[in-house]
């Protein structure tokens, strides 16, 4: 049999040019497949920052502070009767002032607490509970200032209400404070779902590397070319997308620990009721390192729309490469 001249040639040709159109195609899949991975994972991460400065961190230091709040409220009223005080300015400005600061704790709870409808469950039987407890601790103060007898009664009413195992207002905070800091960790860690979307991205992203060196030989030995300036970019784009995401996502996993770090201290302090007045400043010191910690970086949210930019090169570049080649040596001339 006789092989006409030319067709090793021509085997040759559709040889490479098969393999160049695989490496286009592996190399779009793999592109495709790593962005939407490395995207997801990346927005995951800055939402749950952006939901613990919004919302966790202001509602963990809420509820400690309504706690502080209350407590030192009935304490002031205490002594204002001790000190016979009582019966000129009621349970004093200090009570009031108190008791006005958890008022203001327990509005601002309504908007940021982070245990759902739970979690307003539990404020609305507090507020209830709150009127009760006025009930009691008024007329302590006020009515009863001449009924040593009936005003211990009410005080200690009032102060039931207030610390009463499983029923009283602190208590029921303490539960919502405890599922509000079960939601904590899961916004400081990251879930099992996570890490498998970084692993596809990376995984990902390093079969792109592979492919476009893979890709570069090809056109160098096979096709006689240079190196093409659209691979080396695109290569270059790889490479930020593998390294720039991954540190701003662990510098934003780094601050989410020391929030929740921070909110832990926060829990702890609002049970330091030996000095009521000191736990408050605590817990307000600490609130705000926390925000200061938990700041909204511009730069991470740069790095997100560079992250959509360079993945756009790497689905355009090796696309506008490789298609140049096969259009120009094997698709228009076959």
């Amino acid at each position: 049999m006789r092989i006409r001249p030319g067709s090793g040639r021509s085997a040759y040709r559709s040889r490479t040019r098969r393999l160049l159109e695989r490496h286009l195609a592996a190399m779009l899949v793999a592109a495709l497949v790593s962005m939407s991975a490395l995207l997801v994972s990346y927005r995951e991460v800055q939402i749950s920052a952006g939901e613990m400065r919004t919302h966790g961190a202001p509602a963990v230091q809420g509820v400690a502070a309504t706690q502080l709040a209350l407590l030192r409220a009935h304490k002031e009223a205490e002594g204002s009767v001790k000190y016979g005080i009582a019966d000129v300015v009621g349970a004093g400005a200090r009570y009031e002032n108190q008791l006005a600061a958890a008022d203001q704790g327990l509005s601002r709870l309504s908007d940021v607490q982070i245990d759902g409808d739970r979690g307003r469950g539990v404020l609305e039987t507090v507020n209830g509970v709150l009127t009760s407890y006025s009930s009691s601790i008024t007329p302590g103060a006020v009515k009863y200032v001449s009924d040593d007898l009936m005003q211990k009664e009410k005080f200690a009413e009032a102060e039931m209400l207030l610390t009463r195992g499983g029923t009283g207002v602190v208590p029921r905070l303490d539960v919502l404070q405890g599922h509000q800091m079960a939601r904590i960790d899961a916004f400081s860690s990251m879930s099992p779902s996570q890490w498998s979307g970084w692993a596809v991205a990376e995984l990902g992203l390093l079969a792109m590397v592979l492919i476009t060196l893979s890709a570069l030989w090809v056109l160098r030995t096979r096709c006689g070319h240079s190196l093409d300036l659209c691979l080396l970019v695109s290569l270059l784009a790889i490479v930020f997308l593998a390294t720039g995401p991954l540190i701003a996502t662990s510098n934003t996993q780094d601050r989410l620990g020391s929030a929740r770090d921070g909110l832990i201290l926060i829990e702890q302090q609002a049970h330091d009721h030996r000095d009521l007045a000191g736990s408050q400043q605590a817990v307000t010191d600490t609130s705000t390192r926390v925000r200061a910690g938990l700041a909204a970086q511009g730069w991470q949210s740069g790095i997100y729309y560079g992250a959509l930019a360079a993945g756009a090169l790497i689905v355009l570049l090796p696309a506008i490469g490789i298609g140049r080649h096969l259009n120009a040596d094997y698709w228009r001339t076959g």
